[in-house]
């Protein structure tokens, strides 16, 4: 009987075997490489196998007739085979496309620098590389010029980049342009910027080719992007010899909205009576800010409200250059006051939408006088001298609005559309005549994501602006291309136009006279990074179309035109050297330009041909202290003296500066005050006291010029940070770790 009952099973096991047909073959991508772990099966059975390491499968199934077999892999698209099963081995290869998504498809990334917590962004400067790089002293625009790009113009505030002017390069606060983003300033001196680096969580600085979202910038944009709720609530305290503040941020028990204010008081009377100035301050440097924000998460998006004022007060005189036995005295009193609006939603079904409000309303009060010996305002009967005495009052408001739908359209591939409209008012009063400036300012635009494949990524948009003050529009084409060399390599290529409208200083007589002024942008860049190195190499060339002439005439046009074009290089490590974080940045840039009362093409007074920045980091654990310096190096600007000769102008002495150096140097000691979390910061400028010239000023008949040097060899500064809350020493140490 047992022996019966083996021989039935023996039988059917036979049989079974038989029934069965065996499927082979291989997973494959499109470029023919081998794709491991895949998985192949009937569809609706249970029947399947995986691929080995060679990219093989083979597995037996009894299903028959028609029947369809599916490949799957993480990361690629699944595939589908229709096929007829008998009793014949069947073979069947597989071609897999990779699936576009975001962790590993290319993004576009010639003409900007990206830094925070964007998950495709490789950091370059995050809020903690900004206020601990040597000598910045947390200044946003200080930190930013260590990148390539960034010329180092010390005696201006603004951002020059690449052979562009400070008027250039524009400032942006999530998506609407900030009109006065630095303090005011006297002559001469540059100021600071007016926000705070903790503001932000993101940050762009596109030194060309930047979005189709942006406009009227002709050569940069530093876009900057508002956090959104803190980890938890917050108080905090600052007190050093130049500044005193407090702040106070307070986050809802259900972790949905938060509020928050800050206050600060700068006076530097105490500091210029231990650091001897070179100007004689009739009024010392006074400054009060406070600013207030609020957030409120909704259902799904957030909504951000941030306001800030400020107020300063500055004075100060200097030898008259055309009198040995006269004073220039400058006076500038500053109000300034912004306010921005962003919500931001998921509206479903792959649309999203981002719209934004601001005003702002900057008011400046001046005048120079010529004084004697006694400080005793004078008058010589010498228009070159008595021509100097003015006063002016000028208000600038403007308002926007600004709406951006972004919609899905396949895969992680999106299209942004949207429009903007500006109201620009400035009035303005120049020795008791009265001008008054209004701009209705209107944009559309739109700009295409495509995501081809993971290697292979394009950026298409354009914009359509119009000005009501010059009555005129602009078309502006813009397209990026981006493709992956290797698993941590890429190229880009971009190409746009640009456009922007002519300052308003040039607009004043007959701005129907004049139009936009333009420049075309090529760039080409390759980057190569990891989580601790990042190499990037980019080169540019820039033609400039329309600028500004100003001939001695008065009758401005737009007949001026210029290029730039260079080599850039960026290299950051934090792999080579254990516990050091360095970055090194070199700029190369060929630039000559015919505009203002430039008489021909000359290279101008606020670019050098070379540039070079090292910035090195060491933070020491056991003594929680931080070691930061930076390095900046630039060869001599160009400096003319131009001499109206009827219809044109004359160069009547020109001459290149020295070689600008400087050094500078910040350490920040962490430790705990009773219940407070403490950071003690100390920094100075130019460490090895270089002789910094700047340009040079000239008399009346230019038989004498006199160098721009800065008010002091070294600025230093001091001070104590408290929090109560959040650890903020946490930062410094984790990103050392």
């Amino acid at each position: 009987m047992n022996k019966l009952l083996i021989l039935l099973i023996m039988m059917l096991a036979s049989g079974f075997l038989q029934a069965q047909t065996k499927i082979s073959g291989s997973v494959k991508d499109a470029k023919g490489r081998i794709i491991a772990a895949s998985t192949v099966v009937v569809k609706g059975s249970y029947d399947g196998g995986v691929c080995d390491s060679a990219g093989n499968f083979s597995f037996k199934t009894f299903e028959k007739g028609n029947q369809v077999i599916v490949a799957k892999s993480v990361g690629y698209k699944t595939v589908e085979y229709s096929i007829v099963i008998g009793n014949e081995p069947i073979v069947t290869n597989f071609i897999l496309k990779e699936e576009v998504t975001e962790l590993k498809a290319v993004t576009v990334t010639a003409g900007s620098f990206e830094a925070g917590d964007r998950k495709k962004a490789a950091t370059v400067l995050s809020t903690l590389d900004v206020v601990t790089t040597g000598g910045g002293n947390a200044d946003i625009v200080a930190s930013v010029k260590t990148l390539p790009g960034a010329q180092q113009v010390s005696e201006q505030e603004g951002l020059f980049v690449r052979g562009g002017t400070a008027y250039e390069t524009k400032q942006f606060i999530d998506g609407t342009v900030v009109n006065n983003p630095f303090n005011a300033s006297v002559p001469d001196i540059a100021s600071r910027g007016r926000f705070s680096p903790f503001l932000f969580k993101g940050t762009v600085f596109s030194t060309g080719g930047y979005s189709a979202l942006y406009g009227q910038a002709l050569s940069s944009a530093l876009i900057l992007e508002s956090i959104d709720l803190p980890d938890q609530s917050l108080a905090t305290a600052s007190f050093s010899p130049v500044v005193v503040g407090a702040g106070l941020q307070e986050l809802a028990k259900n972790k949905k909205s938060s509020w928050g204010i800050n206050y600060n008081y700068t006076n530097l009377v105490a500091y210029f009576a231990i650091v001897k100035q070179k100007p004689d301050y009739l009024h010392i440097p006074e400054f009060h800010t406070t600013d207030a924000n609020f957030r409120i998460k909704t259902k799904a998006g957030m909504i951000k409200f941030y306001t800030s004022y400020g107020a300063s007060n500055i004075g100060l005189r200097r030898p008259n250059i055309d009198s040995i036995s006269l004073k220039d005295a400058f006076s500038i009193k500053n109000h300034n006051f912004y306010n921005n609006f962003s919500w931001k939603e998921n509206l479903g079904k792959g649309w999203k939408m981002n719209t934004g409000f601001s005003f702002s309303t900057n008011r400046d009060d001046l005048y120079q006088q010529i004084q004697n010996a006694s400080n005793i305002p004078v008058s010589t009967g010498y228009n070159w001298i008595d021509n100097k005495n003015f006063s002016t009052n000028s208000r600038q408001d403007l308002t926007q609005i600004k709406t951006v739908f972004t919609k899905r359209i396949s895969g992680i591939s999106v299209v942004n559309f949207g429009g903007e409209y500006w109201y620009n008012y400035t009035n303005t009063t120049f020795n008791n005549a009265t001008y008054v400036l209004k701009d209705n300012f209107a944009a559309l635009f739109s700009e295409a994501d495509l995501y081809i494949t993971n290697d292979l990524a394009a950026k298409v948009g354009a914009r359509f602006e119009h000005s009501s003050i010059i009555n005129k529009a602009n078309f502006a084409p813009r397209i990026s291309l981006a493709y992956k060399t290797s698993p941590s390599a890429q190229m880009s290529l971009v190409y746009g136009e640009f456009y922007q409208k002519p300052e308003n200083n040039y607009l004043y007589s007959n701005p129907t006279n004049l139009g936009y002024v333009k420049a075309t942008h090529y760039l080409v860049n390759y980057i190569k990074t990891n989580a601790l190195q990042t190499f990037r190499a980019e080169a540019f060339y820039k033609k400039y179309h329309n600028l500004i002439v100003t001939p001695p005439s008065n009758i401005y046009n737009n007949n001026g035109n210029g290029y730039a074009q260079g080599l850039e290089i960026f290299w950051r490590d934090k792999k080579t050297f254990s516990g050091l974080d360095y970055w090194l940045s070199y700029s190369f840039l060929d630039t000559k330009r015919e505009f203002s009362n430039y008489p021909t093409k000359l290279q101008p007074t606020f670019a050098a041909s070379h540039t070079a920045s090292l910035v090195v980091k060491k933070f020491i654990t056991k003594i929680n202290t931080g070691f930061n310096f930076t390095y900046s190096y630039a060869t001599g600007r160009p400096y003319y003296n131009f001499v109206a000769n009827a219809s044109k102008y004359d160069i009547r002495d020109q001459g290149k500066t020295k070689d600008y150096n400087n050094l500078g140097f910040s350490l920040n000691y962490l430790t705990k005050l009773g219940k407070a979390y403490a950071v003690v910061v100390a920094s100075v400028t130019n460490v090895l006291n270089s002789d910094q010239i700047y340009g040079y000023n000239y008399n009346y008949n230019a038989t004498y010029k006199e160098a721009i040097t800065p008010p002091a060899p070294q600025f230093y500064f001091i001070g104590l940070f408290l929090s109560w809350g959040v650890d903020k020493r946490q930062d410094a140490i984790n990103n050392n770790l």
